[in-house]
């Protein structure tokens, strides 16, 4: 309300607030899109057996382009002054964000079935065939060790 409120009055400040805003969304996005590119070489190094409904025409390639260029928009989001103050208090939520799943939030997580397939390198969390929840993280043992599966409705 109060952007929509400052865009009908005009003037410099409601250009600085929504141009502060929009560098901050796309912070976010662009580091997501980056870490997008970066999983998807990796799953194709780390996981090359696994079924895939997609297959990308252009492959490591073109994810290792796209990353590239997600970086190069990152750094450009410095380049200007008046902007600065927002990524910067973005990067700093980022942060924050990160060193509380750290310290409290992994120890509470619950596994989505993409996350149990891809914790348990292929084995288990297919929805499809296997359902949903039947893994859980305090089930995970280190690399290499076998995976505990839960029945449903234990």
């Amino acid at each position: 309300m109060l952007i929509y409120e400052l865009g009908k009055r005009g003037g410099q400040l409601a250009g600085q607030i929504v141009g502060a805003l929009l560098y901050m969304a796309v912070f976010g996005a662009v580091i997501s899109y980056f870490m997008q590119c970066l999983s998807f070489i990796l799953l194709r190094r780390r996981l090359p057996h696994i079924a895939r409904p997609y297959r990308s025409p252009v492959g490591e390639w073109g994810a290792g382009i796209a990353g590239a260029i997600a970086l190069v928009s990152l750094i450009s989001l410095y380049s200007n002054d008046s902007y600065r103050p927002g990524v910067y208090g973005t990067l700093i939520y980022f942060v924050v964000g990160i060193l509380y799943f750290a310290v409290a939030g992994r120890h509470r997580l619950v596994l989505s079935p993409e996350e149990e397939f891809a914790v348990t390198r292929g084995e288990h969390g297919h929805p499809e065939t296997e359902g949903y929840g039947s893994t859980h993280v305090r089930d995970i043992g280190a690399a290499g060790e076998a995976v505990t599966r839960e029945t449903p409705g234990t």
